[in-house]
């Protein structure tokens, strides 16, 4: 197999991910868009990994490496986006701005 094709392929799946960080304003999409991003570099890794035939595979070693910090990342972000939203009644990203509650919000419901 060619290596160029899982490269482009991966490059592809890199700049969708790149997309939805920067144009998203929903905080889950925008973990969903970080996930996509992992993945193509995991599939880079295993190509080139395989492409140079390491005895000690250690591109697929750290592809593990990155999925269990993915899934870490995953679990954590959704706990903040759920704490949020209990908090805020929103995820959307250009209204998190600040930190502390403004007067215009209102009381805790």
């Amino acid at each position: 197999m060619h290596l160029i094709y899982p490269v482009v392929i991966s490059a592809l799946l890199f700049s969708v991910g790149v997309y939805g960080v920067l144009a998203r304003r929903n905080a889950i999409l925008v973990l969903m868009s970080v996930e996509l991003m992992l993945g193509a570099v995991n599939l880079n890794l295993v190509v080139f990994d395989m492409r140079w035939a390491d005895r000690l595979h250690g591109g697929q070693v750290l592809t593990l490496f990155v999925i269990v910090i993915a899934a870490a990342e995953v679990g954590l972000g959704l706990a903040l986006v759920l704490l949020i939203y209990r908090n805020r009644n929103t995820v959307d990203i250009d209204r998190l701005r600040t930190l502390g509650e403004s007067a215009e919000e209102g009381v805790r419901r």
